[in-house]
């Protein structure tokens, strides 16, 4: 599994948008924490690749 911190998100729309997005892009097992900042994955999704997706939903994914 890989993890990245992601700063900005608040919600549970927030948790959404960005699983959607990783799902979409073909992440696997994906888990969205608000408390800890984090999203966590398996799959074909390198964490650059996830840093530009979750990015590119409006958060800062820090690698």
């Amino acid at each position: 599994m890989l993890t990245i911190t992601v700063n900005g998100m608040h919600c549970q729309n927030c948790s959404n948008s960005v699983k959607e997005a990783m799902v979409k892009a073909g992440a696997a097992n994906v888990v969205v924490d608000l408390d800890k900042k984090c999203v966590t994955w398996d799959g074909n999704v390198t964490k650059e690749q996830a840093k530009d997706i979750i990015d590119g939903q409006g958060f800062d994914a820090v690698l």
